[in-house]
């Protein structure tokens, strides 16, 4: 996936739990306050189904974020929209729906601060987490 993802702006990494962790930035994945996939967010999501069509044991979790523009009865919503419309269009991929988990965290998970416009930049993001089947 580091491979996939090079040059794109998306972080990838491994958590402590093992999983594959992707971060996709908002200006690569959302505009402000909207859910639409933006077209350069596309092509890596295709890369991203290409692999989990290879490994077909694997789940997948997709977090939105949001920064605190806005309050709660706004961003939760849009958090979990977001999440929501990228396992839709890794569904249209054909990658399994059963094997995607989402949530929306709004902005209760912030990466930076929200005090200035590129640290709620930072906040507005995808996360996408990658599992091997438990043995």
């Amino acid at each position: 996936m580091e491979q996939a993802t090079a040059g794109t702006g998306v972080q990838v990494s491994q958590t402590a739990d093992n999983r594959l962790k992707l971060e996709i930035p908002s200006d690569i994945s959302f505009d402000t306050n909207r859910a639409d996939i933006r077209p350069n967010f596309r092509p890596i999501l295709d890369k991203f189904a290409t692999s989990l069509a290879e490994n077909p044991a694997t789940m997948v979790t997709i977090v939105g974020h949001t920064d605190n523009t806005g309050n709660d009865a706004i961003n939760d919503p849009l958090s979990r929209e977001r999440a929501a419309r990228t396992r839709d269009y890794l569904t249209t991929r054909g990658i399994a729906p059963a094997r995607f988990t989402i949530d929306g965290r709004g902005s209760h998970e912030p990466i930076a601060s929200n005090a200035t416009t590129a640290g709620r930049a930072k906040n507005r993001r995808v996360e996408i987490f990658v599992a091997e089947p438990q043995q």
